[in-house]
């Protein structure tokens, strides 16, 4: 696939070389060896790297008296992730907040770069969601089992009754493994309909109309963040509650 955006340009130039190597050495063998990165994971890495910088830079220019907007706008994230953590997960969500607030802003973000003339959305590519959603699978499972052991946590997935564990054990992992899927599906299949729909649009009709689309795409880009975050939420307070 050609090169299109000029970070992706950019990081191939200076990691492509490392990436087909690390590529080759695991026998993945890369379409285009001599730029592997894609525009998908440059901007996966763009949207990584501006979120650190911007929290760095929140950080180092803390205020009490007289706040900037960078940092207000960090004090409604936490105060808005946390609102809702603490609903939802209740004692003890601080741990897990820096976790949500993370998957809330990469995932907007993410879905908000289709806006922009020429850029593809990347959650509209599979391969986003999936590692997000198999990194949420994994965070809430480890925080399950470090919190109820293993022993423990595993009795989540064998109901209350021990005569009906051997039926009800397999049913529950099948089901637990499905959410990666469901978490998938759920955000490529809204973003990719938003772009295809917002695409569509702008090739029959003047721009003032599709205009309108780019504010749909807009709240699908918020709704579909909020729902994954939503989503992780409860799958953490199911994994480390103990009443079960």
């Amino acid at each position: 696939m050609p090169e299109s955006l000029a970070i992706t340009r950019f990081l191939n130039h200076l990691f492509g070389g490392a990436v087909a190597s690390l590529f080759e050495a695991v026998g993945i063998h890369p379409a285009h060896p001599a730029a592997p990165i894609n525009d998908t994971f440059a901007l996966e890495v763009l949207v990584a790297c501006g979120l650190i910088v911007f929290f760095i830079l929140v950080r180092l220019t803390l205020s009490v008296e007289k706040p900037n907007p960078a940092q207000q706008i960090a004090e409604m994230v936490h105060e808005f992730t946390g609102g809702q953590a603490d609903q939802i997960i209740g004692h003890g969500y601080e741990r897990f907040q820096a976790f949500v607030t993370c998957i809330l802003l990469f995932v907007v973000l993410n879905n908000l770069l289709g806006l922009i003339p020429g850029v593809n959305t990347p959650t509209a590519q599979p391969s986003v969601p999936l590692g997000i959603a198999v990194l949420t699978f994994l965070y809430y499972n480890f925080h399950g089992i470090r919190e109820q052991g293993v022993v423990g946590y595993m009795k989540h997935f064998a109901g209350p009754l021990w005569w009906i564990a051997p039926l009800l054990f397999p049913i529950e992992i099948i089901s637990h493994c499905a959410r990666v899927m469901s978490l998938t599906i759920r955000l490529y299949a809204n973003m990719l309909a938003s772009d295809l729909v917002t695409l569509v649009f702008f090739s029959l009709v003047p721009v003032a109309i599709p205009a309108i689309f780019l504010g749909l795409h807009f709240a699908v880009s918020l709704i579909q963040a909020y729902v994954f975050m939503l989503l992780a939420m409860i799958y953490l307070s199911q994994a480390v509650a103990h009443e079960h």
